[in-house]
């Protein structure tokens, strides 16, 4: 049940439409939630900068209206008058014409009270100041009335008392419905609200009251407390949210998004159209007979004769044009047909090269191994039975490794020893560019080194690659194993490498990869043959 369930869920993730659609479902997800997640971060600082404004300009004008307010009650604690006349009346609405935030001024004893605004009772309150200083005292919200023209804050000395009017804080700012100024008290237990409507104190929301940024938001309101000089008290700003009013720019986000995620689906589709129409290709080829083993000589650098090659798989299309195996080897490793070529390769070269194998014990074909079969032990079986069919010794069949391959060397060791103790040669490819440590080469059963084309490449260049080669050689040497140069191109580097010690090493200065009957050719006549190119080299 396991098993069926799997295969069913594997199967369905092999379909290109499926894949397709998660990819566009899943692309457009994501861009529609970063493109909101954009928007909401900037309708919040679009929030937080306005209030941070509107807060600024509260905080400025409060300022103007509390110095005036207090230079006023001074102008008149100083001069003589004591009562309630005409010349009193005179000097109240001479302070309020000299200070432009003074709306009403009053004189206050224990028998009347004289306002420069008689018919107005916003002075006229009783109650104990808000906050009682050494010098002022203050009322705060002295009305709730929303005319502009009463009293709003007042402030006392003596016997005096002057005001400011509600226009003169909301010509500054037009606080929105639910909005208020508020001045908090007593440590910040309490909260009187100059302006708007009264607010529960501290809010019942979760927020941060400790924090020491001026705004605060939370999910309903934004909360801006605004800094003051008087420890006693502490000026905030609260407006409710008004909603996220998404701008209209933003909206053509989501089908924008919709599009992108719909080629990234048509993009994903076709990949996985194409790695599927490669892969049944790749299937066909194996039938049709269109892959190809092809031959690099390995040459002697001394003698320049020919003792061996490397096996190399080619994909040769009916329209005469070649698929390159950076891209089916991959494949195929992926999808496990890697196996199958590795057998077809394997048998190919017996049923090729079995009688010239056999007329040259001294001749070896390697063969290029993947991970799949070093981890297992199946390639000796499989080998065990072609050898015995084609009458060829085990000696004469040697298996290419890269150090990718070896994926846990603890099982490609034993693997890797089982085959040389039946007579097979086992060589390490491209080394050099994979992990392949100096510890962990002493423990593998190996014979030989082959020393990756770049690092050839870059003898006698100032580069920092130049002297890898020579360090793999001395390694080598110093394990006592085999060295083979690939993709030696020019003479200079033959004779560098010989000079160093190399025995081994193929490339285009010698030959190009050839086939079966130029390679027996080249044997046969037992010297370098410098034949037309064939194929670009492993």
């Amino acid at each position: 049940m396991m098993v069926a369930t799997r295969e069913t869920l594997r199967s369905w993730f092999y379909r290109p439409w499926f894949l397709a659609m998660i990819a566009a479902v899943l692309s457009a997800s994501l861009l529609i939630a970063g493109g909101m997640f954009v928007a909401m971060r900037q309708i919040e600082q679009s929030e937080s900068q306005e209030m941070n404004a509107q807060g600024e300009r509260f905080l400025a004008r409060l300022e103007q209206l509390f110095g005036q307010l207090r230079e006023s009650l001074d102008d008149l604690e100083a001069q003589p008058l004591r009562s309630c006349d005409d010349e009193m009346i005179a000097t109240l609405q001479q302070v309020t014409f000299n200070y432009r935030f003074v709306y009403e001024a009053a004189y206050m004893d224990a028998s009347r009270i004289c306002s420069n605004r008689p018919r107005q009772e916003g002075l006229s309150v009783v109650r104990p100041p808000d906050i009682k200083g050494p010098t002022y005292s203050y009322w705060l919200n002295t009305t709730t009335e929303p005319d502009e023209n009463r009293a709003a804050l007042m402030l006392g000395r003596g016997n005096f008392r002057v005001a400011t009017s509600r226009g003169h804080l909301t010509d500054m700012v037009d606080l929105s419905p639910g909005s208020s100024l508020l001045v908090v008290l007593d440590h910040g237990s309490r909260a009187i609200p100059v302006l708007g409507v009264a607010q529960d104190w501290p809010p019942t929301e979760v927020w941060p009251p400790k924090s020491r940024d001026a705004l605060q938001v939370t999910q309903t309101r934004l909360i801006y407390r605004m800094r003051t000089d008087n420890p006693e008290y502490q000026l905030v700003l609260i407006t409710p949210r008004t909603g996220m009013h998404i701008p209209t720019v933003w909206w053509w986000m989501v089908p924008a998004c919709l599009v992108l995620g719909a080629f990234v689906g048509f993009f994903v589709f076709m990949l996985v159209r194409q790695r599927q129409s490669l892969d049944a290709e790749l299937n066909g080829a194996i039938r049709r007979g269109e892959l190809q083993v092809l031959y690099q000589p390995i040459f002697d650098l001394d003698s320049r004769n020919c003792v061996g090659a490397e096996a190399l798989l080619r994909w040769r299309r009916p329209d005469g044009t070649l698929t390159s195996p950076d891209l089916f080897i991959p494949m195929a490793e992926n999808t496990g047909q890697i196996r199958q070529m590795t057998d077809f390769v394997l048998q190919r070269l017996l049923e090729q090269l079995g009688p010239v194998l056999r007329a040259n014990p001294q001749l070896y074909i390697s063969v290029n191994l993947a991970a799949c079969d070093v981890m297992v032990p199946r390639i000796g079986q499989v080998m065990a039975r072609l050898l015995t069919l084609h009458r060829v010794a085990a000696r004469q069949i040697a298996f290419e490794v890269t150090e990718r391959g070896l994926i846990d060397v603890v099982v490609a060791r034993e693997n890797l020893q089982a085959l040389r103790d039946v007579g097979h040669q086992v060589l390490i490819d491209d080394f050099g560019t994979g992990y392949c440590s100096l510890a962990y080469l002493q423990t593998l059963p190996v014979d030989c080194l082959k020393i990756d084309k770049a690092f050839i490449d870059a003898l006698g260049h100032d580069a920092a690659s130049s002297g890898v080669a020579p360090h793999i050689i001395h390694m080598a040497q110093a394990l006592d194993l085999k060295v083979i140069a690939e993709g030696i191109e020019h003479e200079a580097q033959a004779v560098f490498l010989s000079s160093e010690g190399v025995k081994f090493g193929q490339g285009w200065l010698f030959a190009h990869a050839l086939s079966a009957v130029q390679f027996i050719e080249l044997i046969t006549r037992g010297r370098r043959l410098a034949g037309r190119r064939l194929d670009d080299e492993a």
